[in-house]
């Protein structure tokens, strides 16, 4: 970084440690806007190759060239945090970047949901991300690339199948059922035992039955398929398990997004309205770029058919502070995910005054406003969140043949699967799994639908 941004960054800092925040130490860099761009896609700034981040690379490099997305940061909790900036951005924008990942260290650091996940998956996720690639590219070279591709387009395809209350190290299943605890004897049994002839008898030793597998539904897909697959190599293995160590890091940020972004706002407007030492022009814009980030719309859009987090989650943190001052706001962002915040501080009367409401897709394109309660708004906001944003399915019998049998729950789920993406998502698993894929879902009027691959 330029020395006036080291500067302002120190003085940034200062000022949040005065104002209470409390966070591990944030390794800021400038970077150029290629390398934002892949870190976008890849979600990290070194990476596992697969062919699909290529596709996602050129939607968000046509998304960048048509002006429909700009990237000011990206910061990745750790210990230290690593904040990349644009480095195309001003002095004044990278200003409120740093004051804005500011709160983010300090979410990350004290959010419960965060420590959890990062005392389990460590806090170097840059660093282990790379050590995974490396050990891609060592496979690719001792067993060839379409091998790897057909292990990583099985895991990449269920990466959002973890169970993060499981824990990311668990035990498999116990190999038996346990055995039911013997009745006391009675008095009759005790004289019984006693008989001439009876003595010096030995009850014949017990069978064990083996456990059924899984016990209970699995969601767990990624650890699942690791552990039980039947012919899966150790090296196979690996790689699943490495994926799934990723999407664990990655479960927090999506749980947390609204109240992550909205505090990482509210913490960015507040330092820079007391950093008096920034020059009113730079002040000035740097509060212009805040505007543009919490707007609840895109450029001259009147109306927008998706949130922005960072204008919800900022009006709520708002709201929060007035009603119970920052020490209350701490108490909730400590304790608190997306589902909590909304379903317990979205009120009714802030919704109104978001102009929040609820909709529905006509069959001809037409858009129509639906009226209904709190309730429903909140659920209608949260329900792309559940299940990491896919649909519920669960691993509920494994067969004598090894039939691998799938669950689609709809009931619980709210929502129906894309027959023919899930078709291509079996297909992916049957070259894993290598004996037959069964999964029972719904077909598009409810009706039970069978799905297969081998």
């Amino acid at each position: 970084m330029d020395d006036l941004l080291s500067a302002y960054a120190a003085k940034l800092e200062e000022l949040a440690r005065e104002e209470g925040l409390d966070y591990d130490p944030v390794s800021f860099e400038e970077v150029p806007d290629s390398f934002m761009t892949e870190v976008a896609v890849y979600g990290l700034p070194v990476r596992m190759p697969h062919w699909s981040f290529g596709v996602r690379y050129i939607y968000q490099f046509v998304q960048h060239r048509m002006g429909h997305s700009r990237l000011f940061e990206v910061v990745f909790p750790g210990k230290p945090n690593r904040a990349y900036l644009a480095s195309r951005n001003s002095v004044e924008e990278n200003t409120l970047v740093m004051a804005h990942v500011l709160g983010h260290a300090d979410f990350a650091k004290n959010n419960l949901l965060f420590r959890k996940i990062q005392d389990e998956v460590g806090y170097h996720i840059v660093e282990q991300a790379a050590a995974h690639a490396r050990q891609i590219t060592d496979a690719i070279e001792a067993y060839g690339e379409a091998r790897v591709e057909a292990i990583l387009d099985a895991a990449l395809a269920l990466e959002q199948y973890v169970d993060v209350h499981q824990g990311l190290r668990r035990a498999r299943y116990p190999e038996y059922l346990p055995e039911k605890p013997q009745p006391l004897p009675g008095q009759f049994m005790t004289r019984y035992e006693k008989l001439t002839g009876e003595r010096g008898l030995k009850a014949a030793p017990k069978e064990r039955k083996r456990a059924p597998v899984p016990p209970a539904p699995e969601h767990d897909l990624l650890w699942f398929i690791a552990h039980y697959a039947p012919e899966l190599e150790g090296w196979e293995r690996d790689i699943f398990l490495a994926v799934r160590e990723e999407s664990f890091y990655f479960y927090p940020v999506f749980a947390c997004q609204i109240m992550n972004e909205g505090w990482a706002s509210f913490w960015h407007a507040r330092l820079l309205r007391k950093a008096d030492f920034l020059p009113q022009q730079v002040y000035l814009d740097a509060i212009k770029a805040h505007s543009d980030v919490v707007r609840p719309y895109a450029g001259d859009r009147e109306i927008a058919l998706t949130i922005n987090p960072y204008h919800l989650g900022f009006k709520m943190w708002e709201s929060i502070v007035a009603e119970r001052d920052i020490a209350g706001a701490r108490r909730i962002m400590q304790e608190d995910d997306d589902f909590s915040f909304v379903r317990n501080y979205l009120t009714e009367e802030l919704a109104e005054e978001l102009h929040l409401f609820e909709y529905a897709a006509m069959p001809s394109g037409d858009i129509r406003v639906e009226r209904g309660d709190i309730d429903s708004l909140r659920e209608k906001l949260l329900a792309p969140k559940f299940n990491f944003g896919a649909p519920s399915v669960h691993v509920t019998h494994v067969h004598v043949d090894g039939t691998l049998e799938l669950t689609h729950d709809h009931d619980i789920d709210g929502r129906g699967l894309d027959l023919e993406r899930a078709r291509k998502v079996l297909q992916y698993l049957h070259r894993v799994w290598r004996r037959p894929v069964v999964l029972h879902t719904v077909d598009e009027r409810g009706r039970p639908k069978e799905l297969t691959a081998g």
